[in-house]
C-alpha cells in the first residue's frame, strides 16, 4: 500500500495537505491521479486562494487526464515530461544558441562576461503532447528543458586534450505557466516540496500503518493528514520559525512539553519549565488559540 498526496504551498508558507488517497502497492502511479488533482484544486479555491495556481508534479503524472483536470479547473500546469520519442525529438530541435546559462548550485557569476558560469542551461520550445491520441486530446504548450553536464565518467569520451565534447543530461518540463522561462523552470524545481511532506509523515504517523485492513489504513491516512495540517497551523500561530518547521520540531518544542498543573485558592496554574527557549512561542500560540485567562 502507498499513500497518494496533494499539497498546497506559497513562496511564503509551508505546505498543507489538500487531499489523500491510499492505493495498493501494485497500482500504477497515475491511477486516480486526475480525481485527486480535481479534488485538491476544489479545496484550494475553497480555501480562498484567488491568485495564480500552478499544478506541479513529477513525470509519473505526465498524462493527458491529469493535465486536463488542471485545465478544467482553470489553473496552469507544470509537469516533468517523460523522455519519449516525441520529447527527445523536440529537445534535439533546440538550436545551440537557444540555451541560457542559469544560476545553479555551485555556479559562479563572471562580472566581466556579466553572466553565470555554470554547468546548467535552460531552453524552451513549443510542443504538442499526446499526439498518439485523438486530435481533441492533443495539448499544446511549452517544453522547458534544463540540461546539466553528465559527470558520469562512463558517459564521457576523452582524449589526450581532455573531453571531446560535452555530454548533457536533459530534464524537460511540459507547462503552460504564464511566467518567463527561467522563472517557470526554477518554480518547477520546487515541486520537491511534496517529497518533504511525505518524509515528514513517514517520520511520524505513517511509520507503521496500524492494520492489515485497507479501510483501516485509509482512515489512518486521513487522520494523519488532519494531524499534519493542525500541527502546521500550530506552528503558524506560534512564530515565524515554527511556521516553516517540520512537524517533528513543532511537536518537540510546543506540544510535547513537560508541565505541571497546580491549584491554589480556586485558581489553576500551569507551571512550565524555567529557562525554556520556546516559552515566548508557546505563549503566543496559547494566546492566539485560547486567549489570555479572564481577569477574576
Amino acid at each position: 500500500m502507498n499513500a497518494f498526496l496533494a499539497t498546497a504551498s506559497t513562496s511564503s508558507s509551508a505546505p498543507v495537505i489538500l487531499a489523500t488517497r491510499l492505493r495498493k502497492g501494485s497500482a500504477n502511479s497515475t491511477r486516480g491521479a486526475a480525481r485527486l488533482v480535481a479534488d485538491a484544486l476544489v479545496t484550494t479555491r475553497t480555501c480562498g486562494i484567488t491568485g495564480t495556481v500552478v499544478l506541479r508534479a513529477d513525470s509519473a503524472f505526465y498524462g493527458r487526464d491529469v493535465i486536463a483536470a488542471a485545465q478544467r479547473a482553470g489553473v496552469s500546469f507544470s509537469i516533468t515530461a517523460r523522455k519519449d520519442k516525441a520529447v527527445t525529438a523536440a529537445i534535439s530541435a533546440i538550436p545551440d544558441d537557444g540555451w541560457t546559462t542559469i544560476q545553479y548550485p555551485q555556479a559562479v557569476f563572471d562580472e566581466q562576461l556579466n553572466q553565470w558560469v555554470s554547468d546548467a542551461e535552460v531552453a524552451e520550445i513549443g510542443f504538442t503532447a499526446f499526439t498518439s491520441r485523438r486530435q481533441a486530446d492533443h495539448i499544446t504548450a511549452r517544453l522547458i528543458v534544463r540540461r546539466v553536464r553528465d559527470a558520469n565518467p562512463a558517459h564521457v569520451e576523452t582524449n589526450a586534450q581532455g573531453e571531446l565534447f560535452p555530454v548533457w543530461r536533459h530534464h524537460a518540463v511540459f507547462t503552460d505557466s504564464p511566467r518567463a522561462m527561467l522563472d517557470a523552470e526554477a518554480d518547477h524545481r520546487r515541486h520537491a516540496i511534496i517529497e518533504q511532506v511525505i518524509a515528514d509523515l513517514k517520520n511520524g504517523p505513517l511509520t507503521h500503518l496500524p492494520s492489515g485492513n485497507f479501510a483501516a489504513n485509509s482512515a489512518w491516512l486521513v487522520l494523519a493528514a488532519m494531524a499534519f495540517n493542525l500541527t502546521r497551523a500550530t506552528g503558524v500561530l506560534a512564530d515565524q520559525f515554527h511556521a516553516k518547521a517540520v512537524t517533528a520540531t513543532i511537536r518537540a518544542h510546543l506540544i510535547n512539553v513537560a508541565a505541571r498543573v497546580a491549584r491554589s485558592a480556586r485558581r489553576t496554574t500551569l507551571r512550565l519549565p524555567t529557562n525554556w527557549p520556546w516559552a515566548t512561542a508557546w505563549q503566543q500560540l496559547f494566546d492566539a488559540a485560547i486567549g489570555p485567562p479572564a481577569a477574576i
